[in-house]
């Protein structure tokens, strides 16, 4: 009986023995998930390496070597700690972390069809003022005129003429541009998620190029024809798809292609600008902390200066691109030669026509898309988790 007692004593003590060294082997191994695949973090690994813990154990502690924790100053342990501690939150909470290129696609694509909603009425008058500059004497007195005679002729609806063109036009053009900057600045973030404005400004660049040769181009040629229609007495367009498909057979699918280089200029640089500009606002308000929030205030504000930065960048391409999508671009044989005779003929401020209600369409246009943008993604993200939130 004795003995019978003395072997289950014996067990139980080797059972209880197992499960201490289990629970050792498997708080290491949770550490060194956690250390390695969620945090990804160099700085723990180091100075804890818990693959060589079984080194430590039966060393009396003269023999044991001093860790890189000991060697370490206080301020040195404490600024590592809060690093780690900011990436940490900023990893558990999804923010400035390279996002899924198909959620950039759907969310641009919400965020672009609800702003051009907003905004188009802006854009129909200064693309009137930009289209009525070579005529003698100017159709238009300046902003407040084109808007009532446009409401006198045409009523309030006739501010959202040619809206359909850029509705079916500004969801894939949104989705595309935030998709492929999303993309391209995956490669580019560092591992805290963060983008220089360099980065930001050549992942924008190729975001504004992509946009320009798959969407922008044909939709803001058939736009700005759809508005030039508007100004005759005897509109030739009655729809949509009935105006595509009548500007296609006069001019063929080329014909949708008109101004291709100045759009590319003006996309690329436009969408240089603005992610340049914002990138580097972000970083200078987020600082040290890759994981302080924003907001939608700082995001609108933030959007609206990139935009009005593009605006004063790119004005004169966003003119030569509309003459050259006009109803009249037959009068042009390329884009150097539309900038060369708006020169001789109209003189520089020509290039800035239509300044001001450009600005504060893109104003509002970048804000809003920006805010929406990002709102959507952070709905999206809650909905559709990444696997490392």
């Amino acid at each position: 009986m004795c003995d019978l007692f003395s072997i289950r004593s014996s067990n139980i003590l080797h059972f209880h023995q197992f499960l201490r060294v289990t629970n050792v082997i498997l708080c290491t191994a949770c550490f060194y998930t956690i250390s390695t695949q969620v945090l990804d973090s160099e700085f723990f690994f180091r100075f804890l390496d818990p693959l060589h813990l079984t080194s430590y154990i039966g060393m009396s502690n003269e023999n044991r070597p001093t860790s890189l924790w000991a060697s370490m100053s206080p301020s040195t342990r404490i600024l590592g700690l809060q690093t780690e501690k900011r990436r940490f939150a900023a990893l558990a909470a999804g923010k400035n972390q390279p996002k899924n290129p198909v959620k950039a696609v759907l969310a641009g694509g919400i965020a672009g069809g609800i702003e051009i909603c907003i905004t188009f009425p802006t854009e129909y008058v200064k693309t009137q003022l930009q289209l009525a500059e070579g005529m003698h004497p100017p159709k238009y007195a300046g902003i407040g005129d084109c808007v009532r005679q446009t409401v006198r002729s045409h009523g309030v609806l006739g501010l959202y003429r040619g809206l359909s063109s850029l509705v079916y036009g500004s969801i894939p053009k949104a989705a595309v541009r935030f998709g492929v900057f999303e993309k391209l600045s995956n490669y580019r973030r560092d591992a805290n998620g963060k983008l220089t404005p360099t980065d930001g400004l050549l992942c924008g660049l190729g975001a504004g190029l992509a946009e320009a040769v798959f969407v922008v181009c044909p939709m803001e040629t058939i736009k700005v024809k759809f508005i030039h229609d508007q100004t005759g007495p005897n509109p030739r367009f009655k729809g949509f798809f009935r105006g595509v498909v009548q500007i296609v057979k006069e001019s063929g699918i080329r014909g949708t292609y008109q101004g291709l280089t100045a759009t590319m200029l003006k996309q690329g640089s436009n969408q240089a600008i603005r992610f340049f500009v914002m990138t580097s606002l972000r970083n200078w308000w987020r600082g040290d902390d890759p994981g302080k929030d924003i907001g939608m205030v700082m995001t609108a504000t933030f959007g609206a200066i990139a935009g009005a930065a593009s605006v004063f960048g790119n004005t004169p391409l966003d003119v030569i691109k509309t003459r050259m999508q006009g109803l009249e671009s037959h009068k042009y044989k390329n884009t150097w030669d539309c900038a060369t005779k708006i020169w001789k003929n109209e003189g520089f401020s020509a290039f800035y026509k239509g300044t001001i209600p450009r600005l504060g369409r893109v104003c509002a246009d970048v804000a809003l898309v920006f805010v929406l943008y990002e709102e959507t993604v952070k709905f999206l993200n809650r909905v559709w988790p990444e696997k490392d939130q």
